[in-house]
């Protein structure tokens, strides 16, 4: 019995070691998050398990859109948008312009992702809206590193929250169906050109995945 008793506290601490190592290994500093695999940066949730605040992730923070796959992709930045129930399934929407090139990824595969990141990442962010990727090197000098969800689409390995969405609905906005002054004229800035008008793009949310903290 007594070396029973001294054997188990050894076991639990050999134990334990294991734990923190392999715990230890999913957060890493913003240099080695380059060499990690997807596996190793994320973990799944379900969509009730957001913990962000909706209010702050399309308020004050900027999200990533990506389509395409990885062959070739383009990102942009977006502003505007929610998450909730849209036909009875979890789902996010978006505003995107019309002439949006990300936008022409998303009609041609149906699915894509949001990515949001933490505040030390807004200038990177920020470059993805700031040119198209249509005639730009844009996606060339992508400043954030690249990852292939396991699902095959395109996100961020910077990114803090990711979500992977299928494409529901696409909805053109009319400024009859805005009855404030702020949302008639954030439509009229659409409109003053014929193809820059705002879509509203629905997604179903198909897999949350949340970085390792």
């Amino acid at each position: 019995m007594r070396k029973l008793v001294f054997i188990l506290p050894i076991l639990m601490v050999v134990s334990c070691n294991n734990l923190s190592n392999k715990q230890d290994s999913k957060v890493k500093s913003d240099e080695d998050i380059t060499t990690l695999i997807f596996d190793e940066l994320f973990t799944e949730i379900a969509p009730t398990d957001i913990s962000e605040n909706v209010f702050k992730l399309f308020g004050q923070d900027y999200a990533v859109v990506t389509a395409g796959s990885e062959s070739y992709f383009n990102s942009m930045t977006i502003a505007y948008g929610g998450l909730g129930i849209h036909l009875g399934l979890p789902a996010t929407w978006c505003f995107l312009r019309a002439n949006r090139y990300t936008l022409e990824f998303i009609r041609g595969d149906q699915v894509y992702t949001m990515c949001w990141f933490d505040d030390k990442y807004n200038e990177a962010v920020l470059y993805y809206g700031r040119m198209s990727g249509r005639d730009s090197e844009k996606m060339a000098n992508n400043p954030l590193t690249y990852v292939v969800t396991p699902n095959g689409n395109i996100a961020y390995k910077e990114a803090k929250l990711i979500i992977e969405c299928k494409l529901m609905e696409i909805t053109t906005v009319s400024i009859d169906d805005f009855y404030s002054e702020q949302g008639k004229e954030f439509i009229e800035e659409g409109f003053k050109d014929a193809n820059d008008y705002h879509k509203i793009v629905f997604g179903e949310i198909t897999n949350v995945w949340k970085k390792y903290r």
